[in-house]
C-alpha cells in the first residue's frame, strides 16, 4: 500500500455530495483516522447567472456525484470511505482506486503550488521560447494562476504586448 497521501475520486449518488464529505471527515475523527485521511473536497465553480435582468452568484458543482479525497490508501482507510451511505465505489477498475495524477490535480485547481518567478512587474525580461526569442521586454502583468505573464515587446518601432508562459522568459541581470 502506498505511504504517501493522493487524491482519490469517490463516486455518489447525485445530490449526496455534500452529506457524504462531512460523513467521511466525521468518520475519520470518531476513528481517529485523520493521519489517513487528510482533506474531503467537492469541486465548486462560482456562476453568475442573470435571469430577467438580476444577476444572482450562485456555486455550482463541477462534478455532481463525485467527492475528492486525499488519502493514504489502506485496507482500514478504503474500508472507512466504501462504507459511507451514499458512496457507489471508487473511481478505477474494479475494486481498485486509481489515484489522480499530478496533471489532473493542477488541472482541476485541487491544490496550489506556489510559484516563485525571478522577475516583477516593471522588470526586464528575455523571451527564451516561441516565435519572439531573443526579443527583450517589460513586465507589465503577472497571472500566477494561469502561469501567465503579460510582457511589453517593442516590435518593429511599436510598444506590443505579449501574453507568454512563465517558462517562455528569463529576467535580465
Amino acid at each position: 500500500m502506498s505511504e504517501e497521501a493522493k487524491w482519490y475520486v469517490v463516486h455518489t449518488y447525485s445530490g449526496y455530495e455534500n452529506a457524504v464529505a462531512a460523513t467521511i471527515v466525521k468518520a475519520a475523527e470518531n476513528r481517529k483516522m485523520q493521519d489517513l485521511i487528510l482533506e474531503v473536497k467537492i469541486p465548486l465553480e462560482t456562476v453568475t447567472e442573470v435571469h430577467d435582468s438580476q444577476t444572482k452568484t450562485v456555486e455550482r458543482k463541477i462534478f455532481p456525484g463525485y467527492v475528492l479525497i486525499k488519502m493514504i490508501m489502506t485496507d482500514e482507510s478504503w474500508h472507512l470511505v466504501r462504507n459511507v451511505r451514499g458512496v457507489t465505489g471508487f473511481v478505477g477498475s474494479a475494486n481498485k482506486a486509481v489515484p489522480l495524477t499530478e496533471e489532473e490535480i493542477l488541472s482541476l485547481g485541487i491544490e496550489k503550488h506556489e510559484v516563485i518567478v525571478g522577475y516583477e512587474v516593471g522588470g526586464t525580461v528575455k523571451v527564451t521560447d516561441g516565435p519572439l526569442v531573443g526579443f527583450l521586454g517589460t513586465v507589465e502583468e503577472i497571472e500566477t494562476e494561469k502561469s501567465r505573464v503579460r510582457v511589453i515587446v517593442s516590435m518593429f518601432g511599436r510598444e506590443t504586448p505579449v501574453d507568454l508562459d512563465f517558462d517562455q522568459v528569463e529576467a535580465v541581470k
